[in-house]
């Protein structure tokens, strides 16, 4: 599909993750818009969460606020991987300091049936939000984003986070069935909601399955592997570069690259997400050829002062370079995990103007 897309030649993110050498190394953190922001906590009291990501002014302040502050590399779309299920009809709310609660979760077959497919007018918002932003960022890129189904499957039958996903996983494994039907809606549903904001003008999209480092390789290639392939392969059409992270996926790096691929034109921007726990060197080795890669600080390194965060950082860079000579397309600079709130937002900047200066 030829669709236009914003010309950003001079842009280090869009350099580094399509194999071509930046002028720096680029650096963005997940979450980098929140709770660690005066600016953005003054903004919530007047807004609950899912108001901000429904209104379009609002998500659009929110999302420059760390392009302000930081001067990172590229900007990502404020909302949250629930968007889609409340604009599809799910009762849910986001609790603070507990995540999304399900009204009613997802566990019979009924349940499954019940759930309407996502209406584009639903997520209109979040394309005005994606239109303002276009015209606000200038040379910076834009990245939208949404939960994979496996993740997204997690909250709707957990009813909310959990620790252990049993009762995920024990759907998966003795109601295949249910499972696959669950799973292809949230896919198509998943589709939808990134489309949206391509369709909108993001420059690039990242898929977050958050807790599928709950799953053995082989579960996750049985039950996760397929759906996640098919939103990849459904929107290869549009070129634009796309990411795929997890948390505690080290072992499943190699499968998600493969999902990431699959469908992929040739050339085209594929990247890789690896948290704190797996060296990037490490990925390098273990993702398709031609992927680039995103990563790695361990968030909690930014509490625990300067010198340890600086350390931590030149290392960063160290070894990302050694992973791109290892075989990666590229490397973007990123945390492991997204920032905690109690994170100093001068830490931020400090880290952002050192990866800059290497």
């Amino acid at each position: 599909m030829d669709t236009f897309r914003r010309e950003l030649p001079d842009s280090p993110y869009l350099a580094a993750v399509t194999g071509r050498k930046p002028g720096r190394v680029p650096v963005w953190f997940m979450r980098q818009a929140g709770r660690s922001l005066p600016e953005y906590r003054a903004l919530r009291e007047r807004h609950s969460m899912l108001e901000a990501c429904f209104q379009p002014e609002v998500a659009c302040e929110i999302t420059l606020q760390p392009i302000r502050r930081y001067g990172v590399d590229a900007a990502i779309l404020f909302s949250d991987i629930v968007v889609p299920l409340r604009a599809a009809g799910v009762e849910l709310d986001i609790v603070a300091d507990v995540g999304p609660v399900i009204a009613h979760p997802v566990r019979t077959d009924a349940d499954i049936d019940a759930m309407k497919p996502l209406d584009p007018q639903a997520v209109q918002p979040v394309s005005d939000a994606v239109s303002l932003l276009v015209g606000e960022l200038g040379d910076v890129p834009l990245i939208g984003f949404a939960g994979a189904p496996f993740t997204l499957a997690s909250y709707l039958v957990e009813g909310g986070p959990s620790r252990n996903h049993a009762r995920t996983k024990a759907m998966m494994l003795a109601e295949p069935a249910s499972w696959d039907a669950l799973m292809s809606k949230l896919t198509d549903l998943t589709i939808a909601f990134l489309r949206a904001q391509i369709d909108a003008g993001v420059d690039a999209i990242q898929m977050f399955d958050s807790w599928a480092g709950t799953l053995s390789l082989a579960h996750y290639r049985n039950y996760v592997l397929p759906h996640s392939s098919r939103v990849f392969a459904t929107l290869a059409e549009y070129g634009v570069p796309m990411t795929h992270f997890g948390v505690g996926t080290s072992e499943l790096l190699g499968a998600m690259s493969a999902a990431l691929k699959c469908g992929m034109r040739p050339g085209q921007a594929t990247v890789i997400g690896v948290d704190w726990r797996t060296s990037l060197i490490d990925a390098a080795a273990r993702v398709e050829p031609g992927t680039a890669l995103q990563g790695n600080l361990d968030p909690v390194v930014l509490l625990a002062g300067w010198d340890v965060a600086a350390h931590a950082a030149r290392a960063v860079v160290t070894e990302g370079r050694r992973a791109v000579d290892a075989g990666a397309t590229g490397h973007v600079f990123n945390l492991g995990h997204g920032v905690l709130p109690e994170t100093d937002p001068g830490v931020l900047a400090d880290v952002v103007a050192l990866v800059h200066s290497l």
